[in-house]
C-alpha cells in the first residue's frame, strides 16, 4: 500500500478483494505500508515526479489505510509491514549491494522513465532507488506471490529478478485491471479527483457511480462487485451497481435511502426543501461555484463539470455556462444553491 493519501478509493478493492480470496484458502496476506518508499515516490504511470512527504504524513495516510482495508481482509489472516523495517537502516554498502544486482539500462525500460527521457522531462536520481526498493520488500518478506495493479507489473517483476540476485525463489506474480475513475479515462486517483471513497456517504457513493460514462457499468459490476449479468437498460444497469456498491460498502437499508434519494432528485426532478440563495459577482456558472464554495478554485470547478458533477435545473452541464435568474446549480448529490441576479 503507498500511502501518499489519506483515503481507499474503490479501485484499491479490486487488489484487496483478491487478498481476501487467498485468506479464505488459508494463506496469510502480507500487506506492506510503503512508508518508505512513499518518502521517495512511486512514479508507477506518471509523467513527473512526486512530491516527497514527511515521516508523519505518511504515517498518519498508512493508519488510515489499515482500517479501511480491514473492512475487506481478515485481520487474523493478515500481517503488516512497514518497508521501512528493512529499508531505513540499509547502510550505503547494503543500497550499492542492492543497485549492483541490476543495470541502469534495465531500469530506464520502465515505460514511464522511457517517455519521459524521450520527451525531454526530468527523472530524479532518487526515482530509481523505487523499483529496487519495492523489489527488497519481496526478498525482505520471502513471498511467494505478489499481487498488485497493471500499474506495478514492472515493479513486481523486477522483484522475481531481485529475489533471484539474494538466492531466493523468485515470486509468482498476478496483476489485475486497474479501475478507471469517474471521467471513464484516467485510472481512478485521489490526485485526479476522479475517485469514489470508500467511506463516503451512502448517497455520495450512488451518485457518484450514477455519474459514470455507460461503457463502464459491466467493468464496475464486474470488479467491484464481481457481477456479469446487467439488465440491457443502461439507467437501470447502473442504478443496480450503484445499488449494489453501496450496500457492499454500507449495508442494505442505507443503499435503499440512497437510492431513494437520488430518484427523488434526478429521476423526479425533486429539490431539497430549503434552497440557500447566491447572488453571484458574474452570472457564470464557474463564478457561481466557486463563491458557493462547491469548488476551491476555477480549475477544481472545470474538472467538476467535466466529470458530469454538476447540474443546472437538474440537467448535467459539462462547461462554464450563463446563468438566468433563479437557475438551480448542483454539485455532487449534496449541494445545492438558488442563483438571484440583479
Amino acid at each position: 500500500m503507498d500511502p501518499t493519501a489519506p483515503d481507499i478509493h474503490a479501485g484499491h478493492l479490486v487488489v484487496l478483494d483478491v487478498l481476501r480470496l487467498f485468506q479464505d484458502e488459508g494463506h496469510t496476506a502480507v500487506l506492506i505500508v510503503g512508508d518508505y518508499t512513499a518518502r521517495i515516490g512511486d512514479p508507477s504511470g506518471r509523467s513527473e515526479t512526486r512530491p516527497v512527504l514527511s515521516r508523519e504524513q505518511v504515517e498518519a495516510n498508512a493508519q488510515t489505510y489499515l482500517d479501511q482495508a480491514y473492512r475487506v481482509l481478515d485481520r487474523d489472516r493478515t500481517e503488516v509491514r512497514r518497508n521501512s523495517e528493512w529499508l531505513e537502516g540499509m547502510t550505503a554498502a547494503d543500497i550499492l549491494h542492492l543497485l549492483g544486482t541490476q543495470t541502469l539500462q534495465s531500469v530506464l525500460q520502465r515505460e514511464d522513465f522511457a517517455k519521459r527521457l524521450k520527451e525531454g522531462h526530468p527523472v530524479g536520481a532518487h526515482e530509481i532507488l523505487y523499483p529496487f526498493s519495492q523489489a527488497y520488500d519481496s526478498v525482505a518478506v520471502d513471498a511467494d506471490l505478489e499481487i498488485g495493479g497493471t500499474d506495478q507489473l514492472f515493479n513486481l517483476l523486477y522483484g522475481r529478478d531481485i529475489m533471484r540476485a539474494y538466492g531466493k525463489t523468485p515470486q509468482d506474480v498476478a496483476v489485475f485491471p486497474l479501475l478507471e475513475g469517474l471521467d471513464g479515462v484516467n485510472k481512478m486517483s485521489k490526485s485526479l479527483g476522479n475517485y469514489i471513497g470508500i467511506t463516503e456517504p451512502p448517497e455520495e457513493v450512488y451518485g457518484k457511480v450514477m455519474s459514470i460514462p455507460d461503457e463502464l457499468t459491466a467493468r464496475y459490476a464486474r470488479l467491484l462487485l464481481g457481477r456479469d449479468e446487467l439488465p440491457d437498460n443502461p439507467r437501470d444497469a447502473k442504478a443496480e451497481v450503484a445499488r449494489g456498491l453501496v450496500q457492499r460498502l454500507h449495508g442494505a437499508e442505507a443503499a435503499g435511502v440512497a437510492e431513494g434519494a437520488w430518484d427523488r432528485l434526478f429521476r423526479q426532478r425533486e429539490l431539497p426543501s430549503e434552497l440557500s440563495e447566491l447572488r453571484p459577482t458574474r452570472p457564470n456558472l464557474i463564478t457561481a461555484l466557486l463563491e458557493a464554495g462547491f469548488a476551491k478554485s476555477a480549475s477544481e470547478a472545470r474538472r467538476l463539470l467535466q466529470q458530469g458533477g454538476v447540474r443546472v435545473n437538474g440537467d448535467k452541464v459539462a462547461e462554464d455556462v450563463t446563468l438566468a435568474d433563479e437557475d438551480v446549480v448542483s454539485a455532487g448529490k449534496r449541494n445545492f444553491v438558488r442563483v438571484r441576479l440583479g
